[in-house]
């Protein structure tokens, strides 16, 4: 027997890039959904190809990728990443439900999608059906891995690593964190860092004092909502727009980004979205002073009000 699913369930289709999934699970997590997630691929390069000018004429078909069957009675096929659109547009006409990209699907037809969620940095057009962000689509829930002591004030260090941003200085990382603990000398500190922190950082780090430090590489854990939670000041890599997407969008500590190098110049996506994030007051590039960069994008109430009548 077939189960009947709830209107307000969706169904998530995944490339297997964390990056992209964890992106359309915010997206349904934001509007108060549950979900199911479906891995999908497409059957060759050649297959990939072949998708675009098939969207464009309007044909479609599961010949091209591969993917169980799924049931029926879902609110919105959601996906993100190039490899999961077609997929996405051929099954929600299927099942006769919505079709939600997550990311500016380019190469496909814009207008065959009920609702698009895109980032300001790729310059999407101005349609009915696309909502633009200045940031990535996070969903922060803090977990009760870090408890502060009553009466202590906090300060968060959260270190990346080598991206294409560019390569994380250790030298100047050291004499970014000396200045930070001079600025802030009652506050207590919490460390994390990420898969891509190098040996080399992580030694280093370990030579300044905290009250919790989280190394990714023995603890891999993310405790990014709960210093969001708690702390008056975040202070995090310029390497990671996922990292900084979740600063701004929960909590009110103050967003402080640390440049990667002395001489540091970011891609123009990237470049594009610090721009964005600081005209609105929600983070402040560290140069030796502090900011009081405190404003926060509500995406719950975007999404929500974006998605009336659409989904």
């Amino acid at each position: 027997m077939r189960r009947q699913l709830s209107q307000d369930r969706f169904l998530i289709l995944s490339d297997g890039k964390p990056g992209h999934f964890n992106q359309a699970i915010a997206f349904v997590r934001h509007l108060g959904g549950e979900y199911d997630i479906q891995p999908v691929a497409f059957r060759s390069r050649v297959a990939k190809v072949f998708s675009y000018l098939a969207d464009r004429i309007g044909y479609y078909t599961s010949a091209l990728y591969h993917m169980a069957d799924v049931p029926s009675h879902y609110r919105a096929v959601v996906s993100a990443g190039s490899g999961t659109y077609y997929a996405n547009r051929t099954l929600a006409r299927r099942l006769g439900c919505k079709s939600v990209a997550i990311m500016l699907p380019q190469g496909y037809r814009l207008d065959g999608f009920d609702f698009i969620v895109a980032q300001e940095h790729d310059d999407p057009p101005r349609r009915e059906n696309i909502l633009t962000l200045p940031i990535n689509l996070s969903y922060i829930e803090p977990q009760g891995l870090v408890t502060p002591k009553l009466g202590s004030r906090y300060l968060a260090l959260v270190i990346g690593g080598d991206s294409a941003q560019g390569t994380l200085d250790v030298s100047l990382l050291r004499s970014q964190i000396e200045r930070i603990l001079s600025l802030l000398p009652d506050h207590r500190v919490w460390l994390t860092t990420s898969r891509r922190t190098s040996p080399a950082i992580e030694t280093m780090l370990r030579e300044f004092p905290s009250e919790r430090a989280i190394f990714y590489s023995v603890e891999p854990i993310n405790p990014i909502p709960d210093f969001l939670n708690y702390s008056d000041y975040v202070f995090i890599t310029a390497d990671s727009s996922s990292m900084i997407s979740e600063a701004v969008s929960y909590g009110s500590s103050c967003v402080e980004v640390l440049p990667l190098s002395r001489n540091a110049s970011v891609q123009r996506k990237f470049g594009k979205l610090l721009d964005a994030l600081q005209r609105n007051d929600c983070l402040h590039l560290f140069a030796g002073e502090l900011g009081q960069a405190n404003g926060k994008i509500s995406v719950s109430e975007l999404l929500t009000a974006a998605t009336q009548g659409k989904i």
